[in-house]
């Protein structure tokens, strides 16, 4: 009577690949509020399945040039995929050498979410219109009446439900700004945040 035998077993299991995440790094001049609405957004789970985000903040507080001249070192390496640099223009007194930053993060591949006057107005388009030219330091103020919240840090689980509107409403001012042919710096008030938002999420 013959012996049966075996089948060999394969060596490894075969194993359901997981799709690569996407690299992104963003750099963030301010210690507070855009960290932790970023790291709020990080953790989305339209986001964190996707994408794999870094954020790193200049330690010396850096101006918009620096964030920008950060951004391009660190986009040599070829695990990064796509960086960003979050930064206001702020008023009455810009930023020091504002378009040089901008201009060199175009020639160099750099994405911008800029703010103007400043990343607050961003958090006010949450809750609601928002037309008025504003100087920083008024901006800022109202920004804070409408959350309640003492300081810079920013509760971001308050704010991503109510982020379409913000996008929405950014959008909105992008386009008068483009039909009226009001020029960079002088698009106040304005922020691109929508613009990192729809890339992160996959949106158009």
């Amino acid at each position: 009577m013959p012996t049966s035998r075996r089948l060999p077993k394969p060596l490894k299991r075969s194993v359901a690949q997981r799709p690569e995440l996407r690299t992104i790094v963003v750099f963030t001049e301010g210690r507070n509020s855009e960290p932790d609405y970023v790291n709020g957004v990080k953790r989305l789970p339209e986001v964190r399945g996707n994408v794999s985000l870094r954020v790193e903040i200049h330690p010396e507080h850096g101006v918009p040039l620096t964030l920008v001249q950060m951004a391009i070192e660190r986009n040599r390496d070829p695990e990064v995929d796509e960086c960003w640099c979050i930064f206001d223009v702020e008023w009455p007194q810009h930023h020091p050498k504002l378009t040089e930053a901008v201009s060199l993060a175009q020639e160099y591949g750099i994405r911008l979410a800029v703010s103007n006057p400043c990343f607050e107005l961003w958090l006010i388009l949450h809750h609601q219109d928002h037309h008025k030219f504003g100087h920083t330091a008024a901006v800022e103020s109202l920004s804070r009446r409408l959350d309640g919240r003492p300081g810079k840090s920013v509760d971001a689980a308050k704010y991503l439900p109510l982020r379409k509107d913000a996008v929405r409403r950014a959008q909105l001012l992008a386009k008068r700004h483009e039909r009226e042919g009001t020029p960079f710096p002088n698009d106040n008030p304005s922020s691109g945040m929508y613009l990192f938002l729809q890339s992160l999420e996959g949106e158009s």
